[in-house]
């Protein structure tokens, strides 16, 4: 009963108002550092910072999309690893980092996979003898940051370059500027989405990003020992399938959905997420609007994706 009243309450004040501020449109730019953000994208893109030199940040994070086609990413040796990767575009206006949120900042989190066994398997040690005996990445952190290469600086590289994939201009950013009206059924979508609750959890900038939440608040969803929960931090039973929301920008792009990748289509996570979370289901004709509406959040390719070609 306490969960339906919250539900019914966080409709009302989807319809009061507070709404149609719960939103902000993603800036066109955000200062960063060019030279160290071009030295953290030749990093993001280089396979030979993994233990057996297959796998980069960009095998589980595509310049297209940011994420990954793949319910769960390979890591070194063909590894499967516990969680869809979500993407990384626009991840700097997330409040943390990771399904569980277990870093804050961007540096924290080009650490982990780079550490984790399963993933990229390299330790610091090996990070630092690859950079330094590599004459062209010698000479760039020699000219960035004034010593011989280090693990932190290589952090702070990717993250730098992690900061300017933003995807500005989505048709919803214009239409909250006031430069572009949607069409009729992107209007009725975006109200639907407000009408029905979807904005209590996926709003702010990134909508999404800015809170936990439970996967299942009304109808139970199945849990795995291992998803990477706020449970597998804190070792709550409350928070067990408690997850980062996650960004609805280019959603229509970054299938397949959710922590697990367990819903191959915008119309599975559709009716998934109000069955789980909401308490009921749509209709055809709602998950068609609900999808234009979504689709409006698809933005234009990071600036610097775009500068010098995809790969350096």
């Amino acid at each position: 009963m306490k969960r339906l009243l919250l539900v019914l309450l966080f409709l009302c004040v989807a319809e009061e108002g507070w709404a149609d501020h719960a939103i902000q449109p993603i800036p066109r730019s955000i200062p960063y550092e060019k030279a160290k953000a071009e030295l953290g994208k030749r990093l993001f893109f280089d396979p030979a910072l993994s233990g057996d030199g297959t796998v980069a940040c960009v095998s589980c994070h595509s310049p297209e999309t940011g994420a990954d086609t793949r319910p769960f990413s390979l890591g070194v040796h063909g590894q499967q690893g516990h969680a869809n990767a979500p993407t990384v575009f626009n991840t700097v206006f997330n409040f943390r980092q990771m399904w569980n949120g277990a870093v804050t900042g961007l540096k924290e989190q080009v650490a982990m996979p780079l550490h984790n066994p399963i993933e990229m398997a390299m330790d610091r040690k090996k990070v630092e003898a690859y950079l330094r005996a590599r004459p062209e990445y010698a000479r760039q952190f020699e000219a960035i940051y004034g010593h011989p290469a280090t693990f932190p600086d290589l952090s702070d590289a990717i993250a730098e370059f992690e900061k300017a994939l933003i995807t500005p201009d989505s048709r919803f950013d214009r239409y909250l500027r006031g430069e572009i009206e949607l069409s009729p059924d992107e209007r009725e979508g975006y109200r639907l989405f407000k009408r029905l609750g979807c904005i209590t959890c996926h709003n702010g900038i990134n909508l999404g990003g800015n809170s936990f939440q439970k996967m299942g608040l009304i109808h139970r969803y199945r849990w795995r020992e291992g998803f990477p929960d706020r449970f597998s931090l804190t070792r709550k039973e409350a928070d067990k399938n408690v997850y980062k929301v996650p960004t609805l920008r280019n959603v229509a792009l970054t299938a397949p959905y959710f922590h697990d990748g367990s819903a191959a289509t915008l119309q599975e996570a559709l009716r998934k997420m109000a069955h789980h979370n909401l308490g009921f289901d749509l209709n055809e004709k709602e998950i068609d609007k609900l999808i234009a509406f979504l689709k409006t959040l698809t933005g234009q390719t990071p600036a610097i994706l775009k500068a010098e070609g995809k790969k350096p």
